[in-house]
C-alpha cells in the first residue's frame, strides 16, 4: 500500500494536473465575477429598454460554457484543457474519463 502511494506521488502527469487545476480556479473565479457582471447588464437592459441585449445574452451564454467546461475539468470528468489550451466555444460535451 505504502509502495503504490509513493508511486502515485511521484507522476509527473498528476502534479501537471493539479497545477493546471490551480489555475483554473482562479480563472474560474474570474469568470463567475464576469458572468455576474453580464447578469446586472442584462437587468439594467431589461429596465431601462424593455428587452435583453443580444449582444450580452450571446456573451453570457459563450461564458457559462466556458464555465462549464473548467467545471468539468476540476471535478475531474474531463481531461481535456479548457481554453485557450482548447477551443473557445467548445458546444459538444467533452469525453469523459470512463471513455478514456
Amino acid at each position: 500500500m505504502q509502495d503504490s502511494i509513493n508511486e502515485n506521488l511521484k507522476k509527473l502527469d498528476t502534479w501537471k494536473r493539479i497545477i493546471f487545476m490551480l489555475i483554473y480556479a482562479a480563472i474560474d473565479s474570474m469568470v463567475k465575477l464576469l458572468l455576474w457582471l453580464v447578469v446586472l447588464l442584462q437587468v439594467g437592459s431589461v429596465l431601462l429598454t424593455g428587452s435583453v441585449n443580444p449582444n450580452i445574452l450571446g456573451f453570457g451564454r459563450s461564458l457559462s460554457t466556458y464555465h462549464y467546461h473548467i467545471l468539468l475539468f476540476l471535478t475531474f470528468n474531463t481531461e481535456r484543457l479548457p481554453f485557450p489550451f482548447s477551443d473557445w466555444n467548445l458546444t459538444s460535451e467533452p469525453e469523459s474519463l470512463d471513455k478514456l
